[in-house]
């Protein structure tokens, strides 16, 4: 394999790392995705339902990912309050808070009608 190719993963994985270890909301989300596919397989969802309730919690997650290297970015380019860079760090946030937001509404248009 390609040299380049390798350590594009080594670059991911260390990328992967750091959010894992400074993030905790990305903490929350990955218990509540853990949770959500415990629960999927506990009540035999379809394979349909369950790629669903997967790509909604890989969404979260990986929006919640992106929200943390467009946090780090501002902080380097704006080191000093900007009211520009305060907003583009609350439009990231909204959008992890969007994400989680529909994958709670797919969560309970697969879960509700079973728990019922």
């Amino acid at each position: 394999m390609p040299r380049k190719f390798i350590k594009s993963f080594k670059y991911a994985h260390a990328g992967a790392t750091h959010a894992v270890r400074t993030q905790r909301n990305l903490w929350i989300h990955f218990a509540a995705g853990v949770l959500v596919l415990c629960m999927a397989l506990y009540l035999k969802i379809s394979r349909t339902e369950l790629s669903i309730l997967i790509l909604a919690v890989f969404g979260v997650i990986v929006t919640e990912m992106v929200n943390t290297a467009l946090e780090a970015l501002v902080d380097v380019l704006s080191p000093e309050f900007r009211a520009e860079a305060a907003l583009a760090k609350n439009v990231a946030a909204a959008a992890v808070l969007l994400a989680a937001l529909g994958a709670l509404i797919i969560g309970g248009l697969i879960f509700i009608p079973r728990l019922i």
